[in-house]
């Protein structure tokens, strides 16, 4: 009998961040297992080690040589060791060059697997910057990691949390350089691939919001043209080609308003624009307890010919090693890769 549960690569991230034992505490619930066959990408030494740290030391770690090798059942975390780096080798909540390597390496051997059609979706843990490119890895994050090595040109970041879902026409430039990438041609490209993306992850009717650039878009043209000149015209233009696009909006309504229901993707000008809200609504932090109680936005990276989500925070090296860190933003990048995986050949997930 047929399995039909796909199998979904995670990577650990930066062994030195939280990565590792957020990994462990997401595949300690058999919830997992009984929707998608997770399997990771990393190191035999690291993991063990983080499934102590976490708490869940009655896991057990399986090696395999290839995807089809994996047990995929509850109790057992199925692994693609790499044989790059054992706990010896760098120290947690560090910057290390080692640590970023094997991060890095773990990025490219998760997309090789994906694209010769090993795995059907990715799933990627936090890299550090920093110990990426002290590696000399000199890319600016996993959105050009995976641009790079599926010849990729035309992408775009999206974030989501629950039903609020965002897309970028820039992400990580300044803010000078977002503001000149703001042109007809680039927001038009981008609310067509949130368009698509809507429709892949079963959204028959994608409704797109739109936001504008400066504040109240501009006031027709007293802070600003761009409104007028580019991003009006793009939405035009996508309405035409029969898309539901609406705008500009203002940055500082738009969100309240595809909180409550109005869109189902949000086109943000960059960065910050887009992240801000996402983070406000995703990250909950418990101030009587002092600690995070919620961390649960997903990234997704767009336009691929494989399929990558990503949780949607860093290596939050000063939680690493306490078993503390919050696995809930990993858990709903797995959900979203399922989602993706499902609607690309046309099946649904219950």
């Amino acid at each position: 009998m047929n399995d039909p549960r796909k199998i979904i690569a995670i990577t650990l991230g930066d062994p030195a961040g939280v990565g590792p034992e957020i990994t462990a505490k997401a595949l300690a619930d058999p919830g997992v297992y009984a929707r998608c066959k997770p399997l990771v990408i990393g190191d035999r030494d690291i993991l063990e080690r983080a499934c102590r740290l976490a708490g869940c030391g009655q896991l057990t770690v399986h090696p395999v040589a290839s995807p089809a090798e994996g047990l995929y059942q509850p109790g057992t975390i199925d692994l693609y060791d790499m044989h790059l780096l054992g706990c010896e080798d760098y120290e947690i909540g560090k910057v290390s060059a080692k640590a970023g390597d094997a991060a890095f390496q773990y990025v490219r051997k998760v997309i090789e697997l994906a694209m010769d059609g090993q795995v059907d979706a990715t799933v990627t843990n936090p890299l550090n910057k920093e110990a990426m490119n002290l590696a000399g890895h000199h890319f600016s994050g996993h959105t050009e990691i995976y641009a790079h090595y599926t010849g990729t040109e035309h992408y775009t970041m999206m974030l989501a949390h629950k039903d609020l879902r965002v897309v970028h026409v820039s992400t990580h430039v300044s803010l000078r350089e977002a503001c000149d990438r703001a042109t007809k041609a680039r927001v038009l490209e981008v609310i067509g691939i949130a368009d698509k993306a809507c429709r892949d992850m079963g959204i028959p009717h994608p409704r797109i919001g739109v936001s504008g650039l400066n504040p109240h878009c501009g006031e027709g043209g007293l802070f600003g043209r761009e409104e007028i000149e580019q991003i009006a015209p793009a939405v035009e233009a996508a309405r035409q080609q029969g898309i539901d696009a609406q705008g500009p909006i203002p940055p500082d309504t738009i969100f309240s308003k595809a909180l409550g229901g109005w869109y189902d993707m949000v086109v943000a000008m960059y960065h910050d624009q887009g992240h801000i809200p996402l983070k406000v609504v995703g990250f909950v932090y418990d101030r009587e307890k002092g600690q995070w109680s919620a961390v649960e936005g997903v990234n997704i990276t767009l336009g691929l010919p494989i399929i990558r989500t990503s949780v949607d925070h860093g290596t939050a090296f000063d939680q690493a090693g306490t078993g503390k860190a919050n696995e809930l933003s990993l858990k709903n990048a797995i959900d979203y890769a399922i989602r993706f995986a499902a609607n690309r050949t046309g099946k649904t997930v219950e």
